[in-house]
Formats: structure tokens, C-alpha cells, sequence
């Protein structure tokens, strides 16, 4: 193992306090807008600006800087149907036989259900995929850390990306999502952790009313 290179910090910037606090106020105006979006706008997306946020996505901090994510932009329609007809079976059966009372319930005021059209409506589904390790051209391996955090962050910038692009998001996760590494052909180690639609929301889209917790509900300052 060789010694470790270091480079200056040089693009960090520094603001004035009352810069600091307006800079905060802004973004929280901003990303307080985003709202999870199930009716969706065919309308299309330049494919440029989806590329953008994904190398967003790619500068998320992440373990030992392993990157264990990849990003599958799906547009074409034949395979977004093939996706919404595989994610609809799990659902139904999600729906039907294995979701308990409780999850049902909770779900309730969402009005979700096991129809998905919005997988094939929507231009892009960007399937997100956890690599658990690194899989060499020889056959080696080599093991990823923090997958899950690391690939969680990186899925939160891309969706803050997105909602700053003026495009809507859906993270949709059906269980099992097995089926994702099948119909995209994705290697044995990397593992669907979830699909994220994005697109124009449709003129006529309506979102659940729904609050947010306080801040004390939600942080503590000790």
C-alpha cells in the first residue's frame, strides 16, 4: 500500500454570516417545494441535463471513496414497459398476500396502489444500483464499504439534482426488485436499490396533503 497523496483545498468557499443564513433561507425555500410526484408529463428531457446530475450524484461522499453505485438511465419504451409489467406483479402480490395491516394503513392517505403507469409515462427511470464489492475483469473481488449510506447520500444529491433542474422525482421501490438486474443485465454484484422516476409532472398532477414535522420534532441542539 503507498502513502497517501494530498492535495490544497482550493475551490471551498467561505460567506459572510449574513450571506451563510440567506444561502441556507434560499435553499430551504427552494428544496421545501420538491414533492413526490406520481402523475407525470411525457414531455421530454434533455438527456444533457440528466447527465449533469448524475455526475452530482457521483461526488457524494462515500466509504474508503469505493463509489459503489451505478446509474441506469432507461428510456427506452419497450424496457420501461417490460420494468412497469415487472414491478406491477411484485406490487400486486405486495398489495394482496404481503404487506401486514399496519403498512397498508399507513399508506392509506398516499392513495398508492399496485398500478404503476407513471413507469412507463414518465422519460426517464434512473434504476440505482449498490455495488456490495468490485468485481475485476480477472474474476477478483474487491469488498465496498458503507454501500447503503454511501449509495443513500448519493441518491439524495441526484434528487435535490433533479428538483434544482425544475423535474420532478418518484422513488419507487418494489420488493423484490430482482427483476431490475435481469431485464437491465446488471452484474452479480450490484444490487437494485431503487428506481428513480423523473420527468415534467403532468399539468393536472395532485400530490397528498401532507405536513412535515417541526424542527424540535426533528433535531435536537445540545
Amino acid at each position: 500500500m503507498g502513502d497517501p497523496k494530498f492535495l490544497p483545498l482550493k475551490d471551498f468557499r467561505t460567506y459572510p454570516p449574513e450571506e451563510m443564513a440567506q444561502r441556507a433561507e434560499q435553499f430551504y425555500e427552494e428544496i421545501r417545494r420538491r414533492r413526490t410526484v406520481r402523475h407525470f408529463s411525457s414531455q421530454p428531457v434533455p438527456m444533457a441535463v440528466i447527465r449533469q446530475c448524475l455526475l452530482a450524484a457521483g461526488t457524494a461522499p462515500n466509504g474508503a471513496n469505493r463509489q459503489p453505485w451505478h446509474f441506469v438511465v432507461v428510456q427506452d419504451p419497450a424496457v420501461k414497459r417490460e420494468i412497469r409489467r415487472a414491478a406491477e406483479a411484485e406490487e400486486r402480490e405486495f398489495y394482496e398476500h404481503r404487506a401486514p395491516q399496519e403498512w397498508l394503513d399507513a399508506l392509506a392517505h398516499l392513495g398508492t396502489d399496485a398500478d404503476k403507469p407513471f413507469l412507463e409515462i414518465a422519460p426517464y427511470l434512473i434504476v440505482i444500483f449498490s455495488q456490495s464489492y468490485e468485481l475485476h475483469p480477472d474474476g477478483g473481488k474487491t469488498k465496498n464499504y458503507y454501500v447503503q449510506e454511501s449509495v443513500g447520500i448519493a441518491t439524495g444529491i441526484l434528487i435535490n439534482a433533479l428538483h434544482h433542474c425544475g423535474l420532478a422525482t418518484l422513488t419507487h421501490t418494489p420488493s423484490p426488485m430482482g427483476f431490475l438486474n435481469r431485464i437491465l443485465r446488471r452484474p452479480q454484484n450490484e444490487k437494485p436499490y431503487l428506481v428513480l422516476v423523473t420527468g415534467f409532472p403532468a399539468e393536472d398532477a395532485r400530490v397528498p396533503e401532507i405536513t412535515k414535522k417541526s424542527f424540535t420534532e426533528i433535531a435536537t441542539i445540545i
